[in-house]
């Protein structure tokens, strides 16, 4: 039975998308907002130096792959483990330096043409519901005025739910293979086995295709994606910490201010669920569960808990009961 690999991973990302233009030219086609008589028809991968010289601040976080085709149309996919609130200027940066640098000193802006700046994010980043995110530049007061010359897309991982989707097959099928498949996996769904670019890249994930070495880089490149993770979490654990802390001071100090017992009370509870609001944004349930925890633990009410966190009070309650108060 065949062992598969995580093709999120830098490495078989890479080994994928910046091997095999065929698979690229499927990927982009059933993503990128392209007109059904524009989609791509052959792929040609950037020369370096045609590449912005970027620094990759986290080659475990980010890895990219740079092509272009027939129509000098520029692609840029990225796959991103880590959202950062300056990861969207990092792709519209990215976007905006091999726009640039189609032009050669004596010819004409007319020559410039469409780039596209592709992101699978691993991680929760907007409160909406949608998984897929286009962005272009539209007139403020017209929006039938459109300046396409350089285009994200966004595709946010978590919130992909195949059996509520409506789209195209083929995004369907390849966001699948992007999210169902792991180190756990033993069969691979007919379905993306059925698509000849999708077969292709299942067996490149096939464990058994990779020396020791490259193994053994796999296997050390997820270690420093978690250990990555586990300092922003405890970053954002002591962020929120000091976050209740000065809430609550500050919550005293206006409640004073007020001089009676009621403002006191207002001030507190205000300031400790503007502390919670800032704590709870970017992690989602998972972060409201540890943020319940730690209420319960400085002896909150449970229904103030509740409220705070957005979880319902039997919940809260069996949070309370582990914690044997």
């Amino acid at each position: 039975m065949s062992r598969y690999l995580n093709p999120k991973s830098d490495l078989l990302f890479k080994k994928i998308f910046g091997g095999h233009p065929e698979l690229l030219k499927s990927f982009l086609n059933a993503f990128l907002p392209l007109p059904e008589d524009g989609l791509i028809e052959s792929l040609e991968y950037l020369s370096p130096e045609n590449v912005p010289e970027i620094p990759n601040f986290d080659k475990y976080s980010v890895v990219d792959v740079r092509c272009y085709d027939k129509q000098q149309r520029h692609f840029i996919v990225e796959m991103q483990m880590y959202w950062s609130k300056y990861f969207m200027q990092r792709l519209l940066f990215n976007a905006a330096s091999v726009y640039v640098r189609q032009l050669k000193i004596t010819e004409n802006y007319k020559n410039l043409n469409t780039v596209y700046g592709l992101a699978v994010v691993a991680e929760t980043f907007s409160e909406n519901t949608d998984w897929f995110h286009h962005y272009r530049m539209v007139h403020t007061k017209n929006n039938a005025t459109i300046k396409d010359d350089i285009q994200l897309v966004l595709l946010e991982l978590p919130k992909f739910q195949p059996k509520t989707l409506t789209e195209k097959k083929l995004a369907i099928l390849w966001l699948k293979f992007l999210t169902e498949i792991d180190e756990t996996t033993r069969d691979i769904d007919p379905a993306l086995l059925a698509v000849p670019e999708i077969n292709k890249a299942v067996a490149l994930i096939e464990e058994a295709a990779y020396t020791p070495q490259e193994l053994d880089l796999y296997l050390r490149s997820w270690d420093a994606i978690r250990t990555k993770k586990m300092f922003l979490d405890d970053k954002l654990e002591e962020n929120f910490e000091k976050g209740i802390e000065k809430g609550i001071e500050k919550g005293i100090e206006q409640g004073i201010e007020q001089g009676i017992e009621q403002g006191i009370e207002q001030g507190i509870e205000q300031g400790i669920k503007k502390g919670i609001k800032k704590g709870i944004k970017k992690g989602g349930e998972e972060r409201a569960y540890k943020i319940a925890t730690t209420l319960l633990l400085k002896g909150m009410d449970v229904t103030f808990v509740s409220e705070s966190t957005g979880l319902d009070l039997a919940t809260v309650l069996k949070i309370q009961a582990t914690l044997d108060l």
